[in-house]
């Protein structure tokens, strides 16, 4: 690490055609005006190191080149750990990914006087679709009322509104459409509630849910690559069985664990990236539902999937407009509308090539020595300071 290295890494991120002025820190001060509606009480910025990995062969329906990876971090040794994956990966022919569909949602609840007037309401609201899809488009040019689904408990009745939000992550726009919907129903409905809310929790907002798996929450993107025996050995040094293996046991220790999914560590991905993008970090809560797959074939190679049906990612609102995350979306080319899918699939590409990383270092027994070696250092000089 030095002065010298980093400027040759941005020389030759500028003569890529990219523009790196504000995560170089030469670029124009940043107006506070600007922030308006985005932060309360402001005082300045926390400086999160911003590393770059790459390039990464991505062989998707919306994402499909290669890619630089920007990725801010104080963990040492992860964009390391993810260049290491992304040379393997890309003597694999690249990683290929899909982003199936998307939809945000929310769940209002509506408390009644009895069981059967609960019931009652049950039956009624999916009569009423049309005038809530009227409701929700109101309040917004992007967001659309896709779906519903009721459940009873006891004598309150819970909604699920699913929407679609168009390239923006969608969390607030949601809430207003949910709010527009709310009251359509409030001024329609046979009966008036005991009580209500907008949001009842039942929409898996920030938490880790299994409701994702059954359609999806966000954007629903898979990845998926098959490693050859002779890559394996000459980037871990390690059996194709021992990979598999690895995945296996930890797999039984994450059911020990009871987790919502079934992962080796999604999060360093997803909340590097995300930081660097200007995205909602606390929806990392959520993209840890996620589903990574290790198996053999029948050649003897290992073919290493991930599935991520709780993507929130937006290229158009949030913190997308601050100038680090622009440029950072810039690398990635998936600034402004149309992106948002493009951005998911990348997304799950990297979160594959961190699970690689991940069971390839324990299947070699390298990786408590890897993070010793590349993560420590910086400890020793503070310590070494007088």
């Amino acid at each position: 690490m030095s002065r010298e290295a980093m400027e040759v890494r941005q020389a030759r991120l500028r003569d890529d055609g990219h523009r790196i002025e504000a995560i170089a820190d030469v670029g124009p001060g940043f107006d506070p005006q600007q922030l308006a509606g985005s932060i309360e009480g402001f005082v300045g910025f926390a400086r999160i190191p911003l590393g770059v990995a790459g390039p990464v062969r991505i062989n998707g329906q919306n994402a499909n080149g290669e890619f630089m990876i920007p990725l801010a971090t104080s963990e040492g040794t992860l964009v390391a750990s993810f260049q290491h994956s992304f040379n393997a990966l890309n003597r694999c022919g690249g990683i290929t990914t899909l982003c199936s569909h998307e939809r945000v949602g929310r769940a209002p609840c509506f408390e009644f006087a009895n069981l059967v007037v609960a019931g009652q309401f049950a039956k009624w609201l999916p009569t009423q679709i049309p005038a809530l899809e009227a409701a929700a488009a109101s309040t917004s040019r992007f967001c659309r009322l896709v779906d519903l689904h009721v459940s009873i408990i006891g004598n309150t009745v819970y909604v699920m509104l699913e929407f679609s939000t168009g390239d923006a992550a969608g969390q607030n726009m949601v809430t207003l459409a949910s709010q527009a919907v709310c009251r359509q129903i409030l001024e329609t409905m046979p009966e008036k509630p005991r009580s209500w809310l907008v949001e009842s929790v039942l929409s898996g907002d920030k938490r880790a849910s299994t409701l994702a798996f059954r359609s999806a929450r966000g954007r629903n993107a898979s990845a998926e690559v098959v490693l050859p025996a002779r890559q394996i050995a000459r980037y871990w040094r390690a059996e194709p069985s021992a990979l598999v293996r690895s995945w296996e046991q930890a797999t039984m220790g994450a059911m020990q664990t009871g987790s919502v999914g079934l992962q080796a560590n999604v999060a360093n991905a997803i909340a590097a990236l995300f930081i660097a993008c200007g995205q909602d970090v606390a929806c990392v809560a959520e993209a840890v539902t996620a589903a990574t797959r290790a198996e053999l074939t029948r050649e003897g190679d290992v073919y290493v999937s991930v599935t991520m049906p709780n993507l929130i990612v937006g290229t158009v609102g949030g913190g997308t407009y601050l100038p680090t995350a622009q440029e950072s979306l810039g690398l990635l080319g998936c600034i402004g509308t149309g992106k948002a899918s493009k951005l998911a699939e990348i997304c799950v590409a990297v979160a594959l090539a961190g699970e690689v990383s991940i069971l390839g270092a324990m299947a070699s027994g390298v990786f408590a020595n890897a993070h010793a070696a590349g993560g420590r250092k910086g400890k020793q000089q503070q310590a070494e300071t007088p």
